[in-house]
């Protein structure tokens, strides 16, 4: 195994779940794991307050099990996604990730790029006036961007 192919075993292992790669030793790969699951946390938790608060003292533990394994996007993006993720978002951090939507078009896939003004001020009078169907707004943070 040559080094860059060592380097990127042990960078798989770090941020995307992987084996440690040979010759490494597991319990300082998961030590240095787990503190770079609690900053991304914690970068998450900045860039997305109202989600983060949500989930009070179990944001931590509920953000872990979403991140474990998955890369990191960055942490507006990996907010959005975990956001989109839950089930269930309260009133304040329902509001957080409408008020991105207004403003940013992300399909889940490419980065977030930023809406002209008149698609924000579209968006915004959808979110505010609700469909055709009748409906406000949307019901799950999941139908996002379909």
């Amino acid at each position: 195994m040559s080094l860059a192919d060592r380097q990127a075993a042990l960078v798989a292992a770090l941020v995307a779940g992987g084996a440690p790669p040979p010759d490494f030793d597991a319990t300082r790969v998961d030590a240095v794991r787990e503190q770079l699951l609690r900053k991304r946390a914690g970068e998450v938790a900045r860039a997305w307050p109202a989600v983060a608060a949500s989930l009070g003292p179990s944001w931590y533990a509920t953000f872990r099990a979403w991140a474990d394994g998955r890369p990191p996007q960055g942490s507006f993006r990996d907010g959005w996604d975990f956001a989109r993720s839950q089930s269930t978002l309260d009133a304040s951090a329902a509001a957080e990730l409408r008020l991105r939507d207004i403003h940013w078009s992300y399909d889940g896939r490419t980065p977030p790029r930023r809406r002209s003004r008149p698609a924000r001020l579209a968006r915004t009078l959808i979110m505010r006036f609700g469909k055709r169907s009748g409906r406000q707004g949307h019901d799950t943070p999941a139908e996002h961007d379909r």
